[in-house]
């Protein structure tokens, strides 16, 4: 027989009358509430918050941020995060509180670039120190990834020296800061040489406080130029100078030095306002001309090569740091200076004789031309070039009163101007002929002691003037041409080649008009003179004459006119036979000149 238990008394008719939670009064749902609703974050959308990992699927994360509801982002955004597990907390994005599903929408991804670009800003405001990650090398310098953001580092802002391969920093970590953002185009600048100039700021100091003249430092090249190279000091850069490399000649400091080279230098000057500080290195070694040879005298023969050729000369190098002049009056015998570069160029290995020598100065003059005898001092010169001898040469040099005529190197010889034509008055004597042209001569004089030679031109020819004294006597009329005029007299052209002149007074024909220069017309010999080779002659008289000849009072022209103008004509034009060898002889020289 079992046992009956008694219950409390319930009422029943109120429990199925009232909802659930209905057994509440007013004041203890609104405490419920404000408990509840304290248990919740307040969550804005479009903002970062931290979430915490509450499960984790292949293909999802659930992230709880005291939502009211979990959020769920791609597993895809977590993959730098492999380790990740329950428990651990993200920073995630609020995108849409609520979507049409009523799911919470998050994003790491926008999270990460959110908070990146606030990180990259407090680095550049507070001058922060960053550590990013080279992921490749781009034109112009390398990308840097910082907090998932692509930077740019320019290739001058990598080091305080130039680099030459960028490559050598890809795929490495390096600590950079921020030195530009600019948010229109999310483009951000970073240097890691700004790290470094501050390390070295305090070694560049301590470096300057310390140098001195003299004082030899050990540094790197890190550049290099024309004129020479910039040296690392340790944070403080100096200049050596290509002519303070070596003591010997250089074009380029690349014949002794490289990039990145470990040198030894002394330090000759330095300028503390300006910072500049010049070095050394060849002072580091004793001067060449100090090892120079006692052998070495002036007469001596020296062997050596040609490092540079200038307008007045050419340098020989006999050893390193020990250089002579070679002038280019001691290249050759001959007296007419030519370019240097006619007998030498850079490179020639020559021989030279020592003329001068000066050890305490360090200077030496050199000349090539001493180890030829000297032209003039051969025994053979005198009877070759004896007075009468005839030669040809070659013209070097054109003067107002005449020209020098190469005979031979070292054999030079004056032609004055008087001495070049019997029958022409040269003013100078590029009327004549030009340098580099050949011309025949006769020697005049021969002054061996002097070095002098008198050559003459006309004189291979017999003097016309002893011919043309019988020619032009005083009353023949020539046929003329009038070559020119000046304010006194007019030039002509008489029969042979020769000139004459005539006043112009002398120049109006019969008509009463005056002769132009170009006309050829007949002239009465007025004067003439054998010592000043010149004759004076006058158109105007050959048709006054006639006129006289004509008048009642005077003679018959038989008499008078013929006598002083055709006779003479006649007579001398005569004798002319002898002259027609000499006609075609000057002529045929005018072509040839």
């Amino acid at each position: 027989m079992s046992k009956t238990q008694t219950l409390p008394d319930f009422d029943w008719d109120k429990a199925d009358n009232r909802g659930f939670g209905s057994g509440y009064s007013a004041a203890e749902r609104d405490r419920l509430a404000e408990l509840y609703d304290n248990t919740l974050a307040q969550v804005n959308e479009k903002e970062v918050v931290i979430g915490t990992v509450v499960g984790i699927t292949e293909r999802e994360i659930i992230l709880n941020i005291g939502f009211k509801s979990d959020g769920l982002v791609p597993a895809s955004e977590f993959r730098d995060l492999p380790d990740l597990k329950i428990g651990d907390e993200v920073e995630v994005y609020v995108e849409n509180q609520e979507d049409p599903n009523g799911q919470l929408v998050l994003s790491r991804k926008k999270a990460k670039v959110i908070t990146a670009w606030q990180k990259i800003q407090r680095a550049l405001d507070e001058d922060l120190v960053i550590e990013g990650f080279v992921k490749r090398r781009t034109k112009g310098g390398l990308i840097v990834d910082i907090y998932s953001i692509e930077a740019f580092l320019p290739g001058s802002q990598i080091d305080v020296k130039p680099i030459r391969d960028f490559d050598v920093f890809v795929g490495k970590k390096m600590e950079v800061k921020v030195v530009k953002i600019n948010y229109a185009n999310d483009n951000v600048v970073v240097s890691h040489k700004v790290l470094i100039e501050k390390d070295l700021e305090a070694q560049r100091q301590q470096i300057l406080n310390n140098l001195q003249k003299g004082q030899v430092l050990e540094g790197v090249i890190k550049n290099m130029t024309n004129f020479g190279v910039f040296i690392d000091l340790g944070g403080v850069d100096g200049l050596l100078h290509i002519t303070d490399i070596s003591w010997g000649r250089i074009s380029h400091p690349s014949e002794l030095l490289h990039l990145d080279q470990k040198v030894n230098v002394v330090v000759l000057d330095f300028d503390e306002d300006k910072k500049r500080i010049s070095l050394g290195m060849k002072q580091l070694q004793a001067h060449p001309w100090d090892s120079l040879e006692e052998t070495i005298q002036v007469g001596s023969k020296v062997k050596g090569r040609i490092v540079n050729v200038a307008d007045y000369g050419a340098f020989l190098e006999i050893m390193p740091g020990v250089e002579g002049l070679i002038h280019v009056s001691e290249m050759s015998w001959s007296q007419h200076l030519r370019n240097p570069q006619d007998f030498l160029k850079v490179g020639d290995e020559v021989e030279a004789v020592v003329l001068t020598l000066d050890r305490n100065d360090r200077k030496m003059s050199l000349g090539i031309k001493q180890l030829t005898a000297d032209p003039w001092s051969r025994p053979e010169l005198v009877e070759k070039y004896a007075v009468g001898t005839k030669h040809k040469g070659i013209v070097r040099n054109l003067t107002n009163f005449g020209l020098f005529l190469e005979l031979e190197e070292g054999i030079d010889g004056l032609v004055h101007v008087s001495d070049l034509s019997w029958t022409k008055k040269i003013k100078h004597p590029s009327d004549f002929i030009k340098v580099g042209e050949e011309l025949e001569v006769v020697v005049l004089e021969l002054d061996v002691d002097n070095r002098r030679l008198a050559l003459g031109h006309k004189q291979l020819e017999e003097n016309p003037w002893d011919t043309f004294e019988s020619v032009f006597v005083p009353g023949s009329v020539h046929r003329s041409t009038i070559l020119s005029k000046n304010d006194k007299l007019a030039t002509l052209e008489l029969p042979y080649g020769i000139e004459g002149f005539a006043a112009l007074k002398s120049l109006q024909k019969e008509d009463g008009s005056w002769a132009e220069v170009g006309e050829t017309l007949d002239f009465r010999v007025q004067e003439f003179s054998k010592e000043e080779k010149r004759i004076m002659l006058s158109h105007t008289k050959t048709w006054q004459e006639k006129g006289e000849d004509r008048k009642p009072e005077k003679k018959p022209a038989a008499v008078k006119a013929p006598t002083s103008n055709k006779e003479p004509e006649r007579a001398t034009l005569g004798d002319l036979d002898a002259l027609a060898a000499l006609k075609e002889q000057m002529e045929g020289r005018s072509k040839g000149e």
